[in-house]
């Protein structure tokens, strides 16, 4: 989460209390460390929201405070609808859902005379034609690829022919008419790419892959000659 939408979201749980609440209720509702939240609290302070209270006694959000509202060119505003259109229609539901909520808080803080821009965006995308045993699998290796845990996957090539893999999932490209799975294959011992559509069943382990994500990012970026700029 940006820290943009973290203060927002640590307005929004300020807002849900009436009485003063514990800094580490607060920083696992928002699942940020209780120094990350400390700090937040200030950058909102000195933003003007009068938020009372202290360390080891709690914090109450007094009312009548908001952001600033976000600046958005009508390009950026109708960027931004496209964008979660995309997601809302191509992704998985757990995607689409955030998609939804994500473009409504934007639109929320954003002046009321740009507002509309977002709503009545002439930019349009057209539906998925991707069968919901895939968006299951999916969000399956979204959550694997968050937590860098190792999947067992029995998988079908191109021609049908199945094989047994344990791979190291670190990316999912999303592409107009297929989404492709970018892990270490522990069976080739390289990096391969994987389409979910042919992914016949997987399993994910409790094993964590011995590398971080952002390297094995990295790497594969440079072994496909991929520009990091």
């Amino acid at each position: 989460m940006s820290r943009a939408g973290r203060l927002l979201e640590l307005m929004q749980a300020l807002r849900r209390h009436r009485r003063p609440v514990r800094g580490q209720v607060l920083a696992e509702a928002l699942g940020v460390s209780l120094r990350t939240l400390y700090r937040d609290i200030a950058s909102l302070q000195a933003q003007g929201a009068a938020i009372e209270g202290e360390a080891g006694i709690g914090y109450l959000l007094r009312p009548g405070f908001t952001l600033p509202p976000l600046m958005f060119r009508r390009e950026e505003s109708e960027a931004l609808a496209l964008g979660a259109r995309w997601v809302i229609a191509h992704g998985d539901p757990g995607l689409a859902e955030a998609a939804r909520d994500a473009l409504a808080k934007i639109t929320s803080v954003m002046p009321a005379e740009r507002q509309g821009d977002v709503e009545a965006s002439p930019l349009l995308v057209g539906p998925s034609q991707r069968p919901a045993d895939v968006d299951i699998i999916l969000a399956t290796l979204r959550d694997a690829i968050q937590a860098e845990r190792k999947v067992r996957l029995a998988y079908r090539d191109k021609g049908g022919e199945p094989s047994a893999r344990v791979i190291w999932p670190f990316a999912v490209g999303y592409f107009a008419k297929a989404q492709v799975v970018v892990a270490w294959c522990e069976l080739r011992q390289d990096f391969r790419h994987f389409r979910p559509d042919r992914i016949a069943g997987l399993e994910v382990t409790a094993a964590r892959y011995p590398k971080r994500r952002a390297v094995l990012l990295r790497e594969w970026r440079e072994a496909e000659g991929i520009d990091l700029d």
